[in-house]
Order: structure tokens, then sequence, then C-alpha cells
């Protein structure tokens, strides 16, 4: 037997890009518009929107009794909807979920999952029907009221939108990602929106803005509180915003007792459990201090979160740092996009709410539509009856000398003029309607449909009576659902960084060699006897030390500047906190400074007053001052402060009144005094002018702002240090060599710096070890300029002093 040769095939030649395009764009409009975005009408998804018809189908009303879920799932499966049962589930029990719908749209019975993030028990096991407010979305739904379109097997037909007298999509909100797009709205309060509604078909005109009067914003229904008004008219008017949501907090604090803060409320999405596992991890690992105990005490009556504050902690603190760095504070990104005409748009709030009217005007009038023809059809009915009643003697005469029903339908059509409908339905009439009183119920039935089908006429030609009708509806489901707001607003924007949080007290900043920095409470610190041997103020790596120590206010500015001779900014709060044992953190994680850049200054700043300046000195003897408040708009990637030269590097920054005294002292003993007016102001980006000619070898390690009266303490390497009258050391004119600061030798280093001291003022000195120690000035005699000075710090051979620091008595 001949084998039959394959038929030829025919083929296109096609470019792939065109290909792809053509594919990838078919796909994506399949996913927006039957997956992934909703409707601007009714507010679903279509795996919703089949949901809620097939339990209609089902009779799953809210007053009448449960389904198992299995039932629902394989009647929208099975009807409506190609897709495996546990996708359709999933969807099912979100609907039930008092915490991620507002007003839910399916009441359940059974395990739904939780706020926790547990999920819902096997659908055999819990069962289902409507609520209330999803009979209100499905009402009126077999009156013709929206167009239905053939299911995915041309088998039964499913509703393309639900007339829902509901505004679901603002009341409930929606979530959905599609390809290359997402939708994010959040829901918002039935009372507030319906109210909106009413006010838009009042005024027409109205803008988004005025809509805020009346819609407030976001109403979750975890409650939670909103973090300013701004991101509310954003996207009122533009649908976009990002919405900060806090969780609702208290901080009980009994007399006697440790403090503790109460969480009642949480932001809308976030999951609680892992919320209070992420808040014990940063306990845990010290990135929050202060915290002794976590608790959920949560249970049917709501949220309940208790957090123990250790004694003596600040809790206004703690709080600052769980809303920073856990999800008591979230962000809420508004994207009001939905499905227009098939279409994706991005809509503000009032093209939502007109979207909605004009689907709530065009379900009105094809419902007042679908009722005038039911009407219509009576009327015409009961018009055959009324003749009939008229002239029943003379129709019965017909019927009974009809040979069949046909005939008699013919000969009544002849006979009275009437319509095959009117015909037949005299014929289909009971003989008990002939009674008396029957037949005036007919002439009443016509006379009051008359008047019904006139009414809904009016209707029809009325664009104010379909409004009101509108308010109307409105009207009762505010009776029916209006509720109280959950979600509290805040008019203007409260930063988690409030320093009104922040306790207030004097605090040890310590920076290390590699760039770790740490404060500590100043109280810790016990003012010691002269010659003692200090107490450890920082745990330092073995390849690490302690190079600086700076004493600042908490709410104080850092200027800190880098060997580049850029300038940046940090709160001293924003120091990690930590015991005198405790390391430091990297201070890279807290300014944005580059790898190549070393920290050389740092200034601690209250207020950046015009009349003040901000003096600099660098190594090279180079002096500088420009008014504070050139430095008084903080950015984080810095700013240039001072321009240095090849080689140069800072080594002290002061604030200046504009009529110090200047003293600069060199690492090999020399030092100069001149007058601050020496120096003009200067912009920031700016090099400085000379302030001493070194000698070969050396370098400047100290500034100090002084006056005649003003004591000078210098401190050496090996732990000695002096105090002497800057009177002693003669006025000269900026640019000198100097003149005989200290005698140094073997017993003494070189010098590590000096400041200027008060009579009743502090020294705390650090080792290159991290020993810290705090002595009264007073204890240290003043000397002359060639004196060797006395022992402050007894010191091991092999450690050094590193840098001092000044308390100053009015602190």
């Amino acid at each position: 037997m001949k084998e039959k040769k394959p038929s030829k095939e025919t083929y296109t030649k096609r470019h792939l890009e065109e290909e792809f395009k053509e594919s990838f764009l078919d796909y994506s409009m399949s996913v927006i518009v039957s997956r992934a975005l909703p409707d601007v009408r009714d507010g679903l998804k279509p795996v919703h929107r089949r949901i809620l018809a097939a339990m209609n189908d089902l009779g799953l009303h809210h007053n009448h009794g449960f389904r198992k879920s299995a039932k629902v799932t394989g009647e929208v499966t099975g009807n409506y909807h190609p897709h495996g049962t546990q996708a359709v589930y999933q969807s099912l029990a979100r609907l039930a979920q008092d915490f991620s719908l507002r007003y839910p749209l399916v009441i359940g019975q059974g395990n739904f999952g939780s706020i926790d993030g547990d999920p819902p028990a096997a659908e055999r096991y819990t069962e289902v029907k409507l609520s209330a407010v999803a009979d209100d979305i499905l009402r009126d739904l077999k009156k013709n009221t929206v167009p239905f379109v053939p299911n995915y097997d041309g088998t039964l037909s499913e509703p393309a939108v639900l007339p829902s007298l509901i505004p679901n999509l603002l009341v409930n909100g929606s979530t959905g990602i599609a390809v290359g797009m997402t939708t994010e709205v959040p829901p918002h309060n039935m009372r507030e929106i319906l109210n909106g509604l009413e006010y838009l078909i009042q005024n027409p005109d109205c803008t988004s803005v005025d809509l805020m009067s009346i819609i407030h914003g976001p109403d979750f229904p975890t409650g939670g509180i909103i973090n300013g008004r701004e991101a509310i008219y954003r996207y009122f008017t533009t649908g976009r915003g990002k919405l900060r949501v806090r969780a609702r907090t208290e901080i009980e604090a009994p007399e006697g007792e440790r403090s503790r803060i109460i969480i009642s409320e949480i932001p809308y999405m976030v999951n609680k459990a892992k919320l209070i596992k992420h808040m014990a991890k940063l306990v845990n690992s010290k990135h929050i201090t202060g915290i002794s105990d976590i608790r959920d005490e949560s249970d049917r009556e709501g949220i309940r979160i208790i957090i123990e504050v250790k004694r003596h902690e600040n809790p206004n603190t703690i709080l600052y740092r769980l809303f920073k760095h856990t999800q008591l504070e979230t962000t809420f990104g508004v994207i009001m996009l939905a499905l227009v005409d098939m279409v994706p748009r991005l809509l503000n709030m009032k093209q939502a709410l007109h979207l909605f009217l004009a689907h709530r005007r065009d379900v009105v009038t094809r419902r007042t539509q679908f009722d005038l023809d039911k009407a219509e059809k009576k009327a015409h009915i009961l018009e055959g009856l009324k003749i009939a009643v008229l002239n029943i003697d003379a129709v019965i005469k017909i019927i009974k000398a009809s040979r069949t029903v046909k005939d008699a339908d013919s000969s009544l059509q002849q006979h009275f003029a009437l319509t095959p409908v009117q015909a037949k339905a005299i014929l289909e009439m009971r003989l008990q309607r002939l009674t008396g009183l029957e037949m005036d119920k007919i002439l009443s039935d016509l006379k009051d449909t008359l008047a019904e089908i006139a009414r809904l006429r009016a209707i029809l030609q009325s664009r104010e009576k379909i409004d009101n009708i509108i308010i109307q509806e409105f009207q009762s489901l505010k009776d029916a659902y209006g509720d109280d707001r959950r979600t509290s607003i805040l008019d203007s924007q409260d930063a988690i960084c409030s320093e009104d949080l922040v306790k207030e007290e004097e605090v040890a900043v310590f920076l290390t060699n590699k760039g770790y920095v740490k404060r500590t409470s100043l109280c810790l610190y016990k003012s010691q006897g002269r010659a003692g041997t200090g107490r450890k103020g920082l745990l330092t790596r073995d390849d690490d030390f302690v190079e600086k120590m700076y004493v600042a206010n908490t709410l104080d500015y850092f200027l800190v500047t880098t060997n580049t001779g850029k300038l940046y900014w940090l709160k001293a709060y924003q120091v990690p906190e930590g015991g005198m044992h405790a390391g430091g953190r990297a201070i890279i994680n807290l300014i944005d400074i580059e790898p190549t850049e070393v920290i050389k200054t740092v200034v601690p700043v209250r207020e950046f007053s015009a009349d003040r300046y901000l003096v600099f000195a660098t190594r090279r003897g180079v002096v500088k001052k420009t008014r504070l408040s050139a430095f008084s708009h903080p950015s984080s990637r810095g700013i240039i402060a001072i321009h240095l030269a090849e080689g140069d590097a800072l080594i002290a920054s002061r604030i200046s009144s504009g009529e110090d005294e200047i003293m600069l002292i060199t690492r090999k003993g020399k030092s100069i005094r001149f007058s601050e007016k020496d120096i003009r102001p200067m912009g920031r980006n700016t090099r400085g002018v000379r302030g001493i000619r070194l000698r070969p070898g050396d370098e400047v390690v100290g500034m100090a702002l002084v006056s005649r009266i003003s004591g000078i303490l210098t401190v050496t390497e090996r732990g000695r240090g002096k105090k002497t009258k800057a009177k002693r050391h003669r006025l000269q004119k900026r640019g000198g060599l100097g003149i005989k600061h200290m005698i140094l030798d073997e017993k003494t280093g070189c010098i590590v710096g000096a400041h200027a001291v008060g009579r009743d003022d502090e020294l705390i000195l650090c080792t290159h070890a991290g020993k810290v120690i705090r002595v009264q000035a007073s204890e240290i005699s003043y000397t002359s300029r060639n004196a060797h000075g006395v022992i402050v710090q007894q010191l091991d051979a092999s450690d050094r002093v590193v840098s001092f620091v000044v308390l100053e008595s009015e602190l």
C-alpha cells in the first residue's frame, strides 16, 4: 500500500520582534482585564465578582443559612472561573477577613486566617454566606441592570460587572499587580464616601480638594494613625501618594513602677507575629536597648502588645526607635488605578466618585426601564381584562360558541380588537375573577399600574429624579452601615525623629580610629582625683583605639568635618547609646561619607546664629572663619566647609563670637596668640589664611579661643598636663613663628592638644587603650611656659593619651 505524503503546511514570515511585542501585549491585556485590576464600577476583580455571583446563584444571602466553602469554590470553578479551587478559596477567605476588608463581603464560620499570617482552614471545614454589604452589591442583578457575557465554555452567562449599590472600590480598597502596572487603593469610611457622593451630585463642579473636607482620608480596618495630610492631598488630586501609617500606642507609667508601651492597633497589612518577632530580634541584637520584655496579649477583643521598658529608660526614645526600625510605622503607596471601559486609568478622588455615580445612574436607568417594561406589559394585560370584565356576557357567549380554544382566541381578538396577549389572558382568567370584588380589584390594579407607569416614565425623563433616587439609596446605606472612623489622621506630619521623644542630657561621644562611634551618659563618669587610673569608656577591638571624645547635649548637632574638608551633620541622639563597656557602631552607617574620607573634627552646635563663626585650623597652620549660619541647612551628602591644600588636614574647629583671640599650639611645643579680627570672614569653599609659620617636622595639634584672663590647659602624650595664663603668651600678628609653649622631653612626650579652661571646669582624658579619666581642672596648677607640668593620668608604658576634652562649668 502506497504511503500518503504529509500535507504541506503554510508558514507566515514575521519579524520575531513584532511577534514578541504583539503576544506580550495580548498577554498583558489579558492579565490586566481578566485578573489583576478592579473595575471602577463595582471595585471587584473577576474572581471576586464570580464568587459573589456563584453565591447569589446558590441563594447564600445574609439572612439565609451557611453552606460549605467547598460547595462555593466548586460552583465558581465549575461555572465561571477556570482555575484551581485553592486559588478561588484564598480569594473567598480574604473576603471574609475583617482585618483585610473594611466592610467584609462574606460572613464566615470557622478559621479564615488571622492577622498573624495564619492560613485559613481547609475549605471542607469552613462555611460561608454573603454579607448584607455583598447583597447590596448584587441588588437588582436580575433586572437587566448590567450586561452579561458568556462564561468560559459558553454554556452560561455571567455579569460583566455587578450593579453595586455600594462604592466598593473606595470603601474596601483593592490591591493588584498587573504587567507593568499596579494598583493600591486604600479603604475608606462608608459614611464619608457616601456623603462625598451626595456632595458631588449637588455640586458637580467641585474639586478633589473640596471633597477632602468631607472624605478625610483612608480608614483602614486595623485602625492606626495616618501621619500627615500631605499624602492624602496628593492622591486626592493626582491619584498617587505615599501615606505614613503608624501604630496606635500608649505609654503607661504607673508611679513607682516601670513604664510600658501598649500597642492597640497596628498599620494595615502588617503581620503581627512577624512584627513582634522583628522587635525581639532588634532587642536581642542590642540594636534597640532599654526593653526588658515583649508580650502579645491580643484576643478576640483586639490587639494588645505589651513592651516592658527597663527602669530609668525613656519610653518615648524607645518608641521612636521602634517606629524607625520596625513596621510600627509603614508606608502605604496609594495608586488609584482601575479599569474604566476595560482600559486601566489612574484616577483622582473626584474622577473615581464621578465614574461610580455614572454607573449608579446607568443602573437606576436600566432598572427603571426594566420596571417600566414590566409595568407596561402588566397594564396591557389589565386593559384586556378590563374589556372582558365590562363585556363579560358577550365574552362568555363568544367562548361558549367557539369550538376550540384557538377559535375562541381568534373571535375575541376580532370582536373586541384585542391583542393575542390580551386574548390569551382572558381565556386563562379564572371564573372567581368574575365576582364583583375581583372585578373592582382588576380596575383598581389597572389604575395603580398606569400611575406607576407615569412615575417610571417621569424618572426616565428627569436626571434630577434619578439623582434623588440615588441619594435616597445612599441615605439608606448610611443608616445600615455608617460607622465611625477607625483610623486617625494627624493634620501635619509628625516626623518619627521628633526631638520631643529624645531625653535631653549631657553625653560623652567616643570616636575610634576605625570610625566607630558611641555615646554614653556623662553621669556615668564620676570625678576622680588627679593621678588616678581612670575607667573604661569604650570597648575597642584589638586593632582599634579611641581617637576622639566629645561632650554634647543629646539635642545638639555634630558638625562632622573630614580630611577632605567636607562637613556633615549628625544629631547627638542619633549616635547609638551604649554602656561603658559596649562597643560602638560604624559612623559610616550614620552619615553618608565616602570610604576614602576620614573624620578629623567634630563640633557640637545647638543654634546656627548669624553673629557667631566656625573657626578652622589645619595641621599646616592655616586658619579660617565662616559664619555659623552658612552651615544651617543640613544635607545628607555633606558640603564643602574648607578648601584644603594637598597634604593638609583639619585639626580643630571652634565656635567663636567674632571678638575672641586665637591661640595655636604645635606638637613640638610652639604657640602663637593673635586676634580673631586678623581673619576676615570667608565663604565655605575657601582655603583660609596662614595662622602660624611652622618649622620642618612640626604641625599644629591644638587651637584655643582665649582672652587675657583665660587659662590654657596643655596635655601631653605621657599623661602630663599644665595650665598657663594666656597673658603669658604675648599677642602677636598671625603668621609668625610663635614662642616657646612647653618644655618637652621623654617623660612628657609630644603635645596632644590645648584648650582654654575656667576655674571650675573639668578635664576628661582618653587613652589609646580606651581608658578614660575625669578630673577637676583646678587640681592642675598654673605654671610657667617652660614647666613640664604634672601627672594627670598614670599610663602603662605602651599606652598614651590620644584625646582630651574640657567640660565647661556652665554645662
